[in-house]
């Protein structure tokens, strides 16, 4: 695959830190990459109930991580509280959506019991099945995710706590150059990594920009979800990787590229 993105343009929509790995990924494929992120995340405004569901970690039977953001800002906020305590020791059962969610939660030094194979909140719950039934289960995640999950889980007769361990933000920093190459879909291949993303660029851009940037160029989605977002909007998803993480993402364009597909994405 050496070369195989040689001369291609494309727009990631995450925060530097965030696509380093990406970025790097099609880079070495010969792709020309530029930064344009699309959601800014922080810690909570008031993290008392946070605080709080830290504090009783081990009377809970589960906790459930959804996103790499969660695993990241929870492992953070156990840590600043505690000193890593509550991650040893006499612990509830993790579970996480995603390889790289897992990944993420195995580099703060949780351990991760379950991994859901499909790449959903809502499979989570699923896959878990009976496991959850009558158990008391910790839900950290952002202030603007859905209630699917927890109704989900409600419904396979699971306690479900929910506490919002990390904020969804609007637009990031961003170069006024890179902005502009996607107002006028100077580009191959926009990759989203989230529904948030996408809302966020609509506020930014506005919908028919939206609309003639995804007729120009190639919308990569990053996971099902996200795909579903994008159709859901009326636009059209060119690229799905399959499994939420980068390598996926890249996978993913590299095999858009090598089918001949582009032809009929790009008007001459």
């Amino acid at each position: 695959m050496s070369g195989s993105l040689a001369g291609k343009r494309i727009l990631v929509t995450r925060s530097p830190e965030q696509a380093r790995e990406v970025v790097d990924s099609f880079a070495a494929l010969g792709a020309q990459v530029f930064i344009l992120p699309a959601v800014s995340f922080s810690e909570p405004l008031d993290t008392a109930s946070l605080d709080a569901a830290i504090a009783e970690l081990a009377t809970y039977d589960w906790v459930l991580l959804t996103s790499v953001n969660a695993a990241n800002f929870f492992a953070r906020r156990c840590r600043a509280l505690l000193a890593g305590a509550a991650l040893q020791g006499a612990t509830p059962r993790f579970a996480a959506v995603g390889s790289a969610t897992a990944s993420a939660a195995a580099a703060d030094g949780i351990s991760v019991e379950f991994v859901a194979q499909e790449f959903r909140g809502l499979a989570l719950a699923q896959e878990l099945g009976g496991a959850v039934a009558g158990r008391k289960v910790l839900l950290p995640r952002s202030d603007r995710a859905s209630e699917e999950l927890p109704r989900a889980l409600a419904a396979q007769g699971a306690k479900v706590i929910q506490v919002v361990a990390y904020r969804t933000g609007g637009m990031g920093v961003h170069e006024p150059r890179v902005a502009e190459m996607f107002r006028t879909a100077d580009i191959d291949v926009v990759s989203i990594f989230s529904p948030s993303a996408l809302a966020n660029l609509q506020t930014e851009f506005g919908y028919g920009t939206l609309r003639r940037v995804a007729e120009r160029a190639a919308f990569a989605a990053v996971g099902p979800v996200t795909a579903d977002a994008i159709r859901d909007a009326g636009l059209r998803v060119a690229i799905v990787a399959q499994e939420a993480t980068g390598a996926s993402l890249v996978h993913a364009v590299s095999e858009y590229f090598a089918s001949g597909s582009p032809a009929k994405v790009k008007p001459a």
